[in-house]
């Protein structure tokens, strides 16, 4: 398995262990990506998954740029316009620094805003 994939599979796991409900994983349109969509409560959760093992330039949050935030608010609107009635959302990110999460698994709730 691509360290990708695992650390997806590893953020997956980690979040359904504090009782959230996987949706997807995965979820592509013409505007891009998302990695994990999510239930907390009534509240879906938009999660973009970040493995960075050095924190040059920032780490892996930094890496979540305006450009980035930009096409998966985008890809969430297109998952939200199959929605009805559209339920309270938000943006997470889950950031590793190992794709199994042995050094360390940091989850950003409401990472950035809609």
């Amino acid at each position: 398995m691509k360290a990708g994939a695992q650390a997806e599979q590893t953020a997956a796991h980690y979040l359904q262990r504090q009782d959230l409900r996987l949706l997807q994983s995965n979820y592509r349109c013409r505007f891009g990506e998302i990695d994990l969509i999510l239930k907390d409560g009534e509240t879906l959760v938009f999660v973009e998954v970040r493995l960075r093992s050095r924190a040059d330039f920032g780490g892996a949050s930094a890496s979540i740029d305006a450009h980035k935030q930009n096409r998966l608010i985008l890809a969430a609107q297109h998952y939200l316009s199959s929605v009805s009635p559209v339920p309270p959302c938000r943006f997470d990110a889950v950031l590793l620094v190992s794709a199994d999460g042995t050094h360390g698994i940091e989850w950003l709730r409401n990472a950035f805003q809609l």
